[in-house]
Order: C-alpha cells, then sequence, then structure tokens
C-alpha cells in the first residue's frame, strides 16, 4: 500500500493538516499573514543552503525559518512598522534564496519543486518527518492552548493572568518554522502561507469557538488535499497549487454561511 505514490501523498497531506489547522487559526486570529509569509519565503534559503553543506533539507529549512521567525518576533518588539518589515524580510529572504538555488546547477533544475511543493514524490521517510513534525506542533500548541488564546485576546489579559505574552509568541513562532520545514516539499515555499491560512478562513464561517475553528481547519484542510489531488489527477495539474485551488473554492463555497448565521 506505501508503494502508492498517490496513497503516500494523501497519507503526507493528511499529516501536514493536522498542524496547519490549528496553527492556521492562530495566524488568522493574531493577523500573522504576513509573518507566515515572510517565514515560509525564508525556507527556500535553507534548502539552498542544505545543498550547498549537504545536510538535511528538513534540518536546514528548519532553522533559516526559525531564524527568520525569530528576527521578525524580536524587531517587532522595537516598534518597527511590521508590515514594512515583513514586507521587506519576506521579499529579500525569497529572493536571497532563489539567487543562492541559481548558484548550484543541480539545484536550479529542481527549484520548481521546493516553490510550489511535490506532494506526489514523497517518500515513507518524508511521511515519517511530516507526520512526526505535526505531532511535535499539536503536542505543542495543545501545551499552550489556554495560554495562546489568552494572549491572543489581549496582551494585559495574559500578564495579569501570570502569563508571559513573549513565551506565547515563542510557542507559536516555533510551531509555524517546524510546520514551513515539513509543509516545503507537499505544497512548497509560495503556498505554505496559503494552507495556513485558507482552511482556516473557511472554519471561521461556521465555527461557534476556538476549538471548533481550529478543528473545522483541520477538517477543510483534509478535504481541500484529497479534492486537489483528485483534480491534479483528472487534470493534469501541479498537485500543490490544486491543493490551495480546492481550499479556495471551499473558502467561496463556505461564505454564505456567515450570512446565515
Amino acid at each position: 500500500m506505501f508503494d502508492d505514490f498517490l496513497f503516500r501523498a494523501a497519507l503526507a497531506g493528511i499529516g501536514l493538516t493536522f498542524a496547519t489547522g490549528p496553527l492556521g487559526s492562530f495566524v488568522v486570529w493574531r493577523r500573522m499573514a504576513y509573518f507566515g509569509d515572510a517565514t515560509a519565503h525564508a525556507a527556500i534559503l535553507g534548502v539552498a543552503l542544505s545543498f550547498a553543506f549537504g545536510i538535511s533539507v528538513y534540518l536546514g529549512t528548519l532553522g533559516v525559518a526559525l531564524a527568520m521567525a525569530l528576527t521578525v518576533a524580536r524587531l517587532s518588539g522595537r516598534g518597527h512598522a511590521m508590515d514594512t518589515l515583513l514586507g521587506v524580510l519576506a521579499h529579500s529572504a525569497l529572493a536571497f534564496g532563489l539567487v543562492a538555488a541559481s548558484l548550484q546547477s543541480g539545484l536550479r533544475v529542481d527549484l520548481s519543486a521546493w516553490l510550489f511543493g511535490d506532494i506526489l514524490a514523497v517518500s515513507r521517510s518524508d511521511l515519517a518527518v511530516v507526520w512526526g513534525g505535526s505531532a511535535v506542533v499539536v503536542a505543542l500548541l495543545a501545551w499552550r492552548w489556554q495560554g495562546l488564546l489568552t494572549a491572543t485576546i489581549n496582551d494585559e489579559l495574559a500578564m495579569s493572568s501570570g502569563l508571559d505574552p513573549r513565551r506565547e509568541q515563542m510557542a507559536l513562532t516555533i510551531a509555524l518554522a517546524l510546520t514551513v520545514a515539513v509543509a516545503i516539499k507537499i505544497v512548497g515555499a509560495l503556498l505554505i502561507a496559503a494552507l495556513l491560512i485558507i482552511p482556516a478562513a473557511t472554519a471561521r464561517q461556521f465555527a461557534r469557538g476556538p476549538e471548533g475553528m481550529a478543528a473545522g481547519a483541520t477538517g477543510v484542510g483534509i478535504a481541500s488535499v484529497l479534492l486537489g489531488l483528485w483534480g491534479s489527477l483528472q487534470f493534469d495539474t501541479p498537485a500543490g497549487p490544486s491543493i490551495v485551488a480546492a481550499s479556495t473554492v471551499l473558502f467561496v463555497l463556505s461564505l454564505p454561511l456567515r450570512r446565515a448565521r
């Protein structure tokens, strides 16, 4: 069964959604969409450095994504304009990553797979990384769930409850970097943020609580993966973009639910 590439692709996509569902909900609640973009775009630089130094792409991507996320979080606390800062860092990281990748002939050929994903090429070892990484993200979010919710509502409320908002932000930063690292082969650096945001935005149309929205985002993500893979197989389209396109269709279909509530 694991020798079937389509079955492995579906398993990889489903495993990833267990991380992107709840994490994407926090990205939507905290309006961190650009934060996610900056971290995801930096992943290309991580891929290039991984090939240059002969280390695991997952480890290289995780290191660079974490460094980017920590840099953005640190600078934002010093009063820098966040939208401008994130825009500069996101596009600069992508540009430097593409330049570094272009200097390596072997990587230049495969660059589109890292930009847009290559879920149909996941191996058994990739499956272990995806499911293991998602399990760590889910465990981290479950452990800090109440603190993250409180800090998301209001920093002063969190501090009055004995919580440190910076610690909660750090938990989200680590979770985001880890998710980017395990997602890059599935949907690619350019589409990771979309898979975080769109299912969560869809679930918000009908969710009645934070937990319901996290679970709903996971469900929408799973449906997007399966529909996207089916569409890719039927119409011979790239699998990663097809998954995001399916997620977008589900979002559009969910819009009347908000008006009906």
